[in-house]
């Protein structure tokens, strides 16, 4: 299809039968942080809060009489089931939802009540997507693409349509959260045919850049493992018309940690009191790292919100990275020596910070490892001269700010070690959470080596995270490696992490 041709389709998508031209607000607060006009377009405030509707209703509104008679089915853990859910039921057709079991109640429950016939499949949505395949092909139905779908994508662009049309000042440039790059191919598609000095720039999750490293590659590429984090754009592979679509519009793609997108997440709040998801904390998590790196100033830019379906269970998560994405807190762990009046000297040193979290563990009679969090005013500057004055008053120091498994497991289980453990092999697990999970994954490690550490936390996603000790004789490591291999969790192996030397080895 010619870029010509989208822009026809973009033009006559059939969007706002359901769909309603979304505000394109300025976010004031971060404008007069980052010293930029940051304009937010509120797809967040769709019908089901989020862009997905526009696609999915502009896909089916174009079938035949007799492809709506059979019905329409679709793959999807959250916002596209949302979407092809309420357009079936406005059309008239009967839409079946094919999702992980996994799949938060939440989300099945909304499907349900937009009239959609929920049947749940596999862990993972690439199981969701091949029942929803065979489901199409035994009964007739209409399978409804997420994102590599002409009409999808054009539906999608009717959002570039907006953004030209509301803006009041010349565009710089406007961040775009991927997934699989239904979203980005649309606006892109329309926005540099009519504005080519307007810069495209995509935005993924540092551990699901399947756009970005595809463009790098010149060609679609699958991702062996995806984050679980921002789960409305984690897919292992974008569609092979997005992609070729980007190839010839999008500019750039830049790729943003869990704490940025934390801290975005918040930043939306602070200007608007509405939480998005993950996904929809992307773009100004891109603007922010884009204005950062690039040192650019009074510039226009524009974020999409995509999306605000977050289950409550994760906000505590959110906000407890967000500080850290921000770089307003920074967590450290030190050591002390066992004798009176240095706590009093290490908290001296620190100065007049404000402290958000302290942990101690008394490690023998002549040290104490603590963990703390310390608020910040300078960001990644006051991190390093805090930890350089740190070391110059004595006190062995390590930055853990960055230090994923600090920040998932350790801060929440400092202090606890085992002189009789003498062979531990400490290993991050994920796997897919569901009512039984956290039985299976014990049942599935066996009993042949013994746990002697172990760590589960919720934080309300669809996958559990596990931190594990295994205590294995150094004769039979090879063969734990190959149990472990063949468990098929994906698993990370952490012994060597100092935040595990230092309080829990």
């Amino acid at each position: 299809m010619s870029p010509d041709d989208y822009l026809d389709l973009i033009r006559t998508a059939k969007v706002y039968d359901v769909a309603q031209k979304s505000p394109l607000e300025p976010a004031v607060s971060l404008s007069r942080r980052l010293d930029n006009r940051i304009l937010m377009k509120r797809e967040d405030l769709q019908p089901v809060f989020s862009f997905k509707l526009r696609g999915a209703y502009n896909r089916i509104a174009t079938l035949e009489t007799g492809e709506l008679q059979r019905g329409v089915i679709c793959s999807s853990a959250g916002n596209h089931a949302q979407g092809v859910a309420l357009a079936a039921r406005e059309l008239g057709v009967r839409a079946v939802i094919v999702m992980p079991v996994t799949t938060a109640k939440i989300k099945t429950d909304a499907v349900r009540a937009l009239g959609g016939e929920v049947v749940l499949h596999g862990d993972a949505y690439d199981d969701a997507y091949a029942r929803a395949i065979e489901l199409s092909e035994q009964e007739g139905m209409v399978f409804i693409h997420p994102f590599d779908d002409p009409y999808v994508i054009a539906g999608q662009g009717t959002i570039g349509v907006e953004i030209l049309e509301q803006a009041q000042h010349d565009i710089d440039a406007i961040f775009v959260p991927i997934g699989g790059g239904g979203l980005i191919a649309g606006i892109a598609a329309y926005v540099k045919q009519q504005r080519s000095d307007i810069r495209i720039i995509g935005v993924e999750p540092e551990d699901s850049a399947a756009m970005k490293l595809s463009l790098d590659a010149g060609e679609p590429v699958t991702l062996d493992h995806v984050g679980i984090f921002a789960d409305g754009v984690a897919v292992r592979r974008v569609g092979d018309e997005t992609f070729r679509l980007c190839q010839a519009f999008v500019d750039e793609v830049i790729t943003v940690g869990t704490d940025q997108i934390c801290a975005g997440i918040r930043d939306i709040f602070e200007d608007t009191r509405s939480i998005v998801e993950p996904a929809g904390g992307l773009s100004v998590a891109g603007v922010k790292k884009y204005v950062a790196e690039r040192g650019v100033t009074g510039q226009t830019l524009v974020t999409i919100n995509c999306g605000a379906n977050v289950n409550f269970d994760r906000l505590r998560h959110i906000a407890e990275r967000a500080a850290v994405g921000e770089q307003t807190e920074m967590l450290l762990a030190a050591e002390i020596p066992e004798e009176p009046g240095s706590f009093r000297r290490f908290c001296e040193t620190i100065g007049r910070r404000g402290i958000t979290e302290f942990n101690y563990r008394y490690a023998d009679e002549k040290k104490a490892h603590i963990f703390v969090g310390v608020q910040l005013s300078n960001g990644i500057t006051e991190r390093q001269l805090l930890i350089e004055r740190l070391r110059a008053a004595g006190f062995p120091v390590e930055d853990l700010s960055d230090n994923e498994m600090a920040k998932l497991h350790v801060r929440h289980m400092v202090g606890g070690r085992s002189p009789a453990v003498s062979n531990e092999r400490l290993f991050r697990f994920e796997f897919p959470e569901r009512p039984g999970a956290l039985l299976d994954f014990l049942n599935a490690i066996g009993t042949e080596w013994n746990i002697s550490l172990f760590h589960y936390r919720n934080h309300g996603s669809d996958y559990g995270r596990i931190l594990a000790g295994i205590d294995v004789p150094q004769e039979e490591t090879a063969d734990l490696e190959a149990h472990l291999a063949e468990l098929g969790y994906p698993h990370w192996e952490e012994s060597d992490n100092p935040a595990y030397t230092i309080f829990l080895s």
